[in-house]
């Protein structure tokens, strides 16, 4: 009746997965945390190893589908909802606000932790591990090349400012 309680070496393996998609998860937000970004640590850790948990069920559900003779259905729907899902939450980081717009980075940061979270579900560390190091890449290295290109074709610290458009609406009675 409790034998899915057990402590097993698939248990084990389960439980490798999601710590590795914490672990893949926490070094990216560490980096958000360090550029005083609002989505952190425990946001980035917990995506990705609620991507990678999303992953595991979905294949655990194949497999003991199969093992039975059931059909079953498509196995990519789970992974290819939870890319929907990670897609509206960003969405909802995305701020415009006077022709500028923020969170593009953060959503789309958001958006390779579920796919960096999705890895470690099924198994595949190499490329979580690699995927998680070029995110820091980008992260890190590529904003100091971005201020560096900003610094020379603004020729100053703020982006040009635009002038705002007064708008009037006109009533009708």
């Amino acid at each position: 009746m409790f034998t899915h309680l057990v402590v097993n070496q698939a248990s084990l393996a389960i439980f490798y997965k999601l710590g590795m998609a914490v672990i893949c998860g926490a070094l990216i937000g560490t980096e958000r945390v360090i550029s005083h970004k609002d989505a952190g640590m425990r946001t980035y850790a917990l995506v990705a190893m609620g991507a990678a948990l999303f992953v595991i069920v979905s294949d655990t559900l194949v497999h003991l589908y199969m093992s039975q003779g059931t059909p079953v259905g498509d196995p990519l729907q789970i992974p290819s909802m939870i890319i929907s899902g990670i897609g509206f939450i960003g969405a909802g980081m995305i701020i415009f606000r006077e022709s500028n717009v923020t969170g593009l980075t953060t959503a789309a940061g958001f958006w390779v932790a579920a796919g960096i979270g999705m890895a470690c579900g099924y198994g595949l560390y190499i490329p979580a591990a690699m995927a998680t190091l070029i995110t820091l890449f980008v992260f890190i290295v590529l904003w100091h090349v971005e201020q560096q290109i900003k610094k020379i074709s603004w020729d100053e610290e703020e982006p040009p400012k635009k002038r705002k458009k007064k708008v009037t609406i006109p009533i009708i009675e």
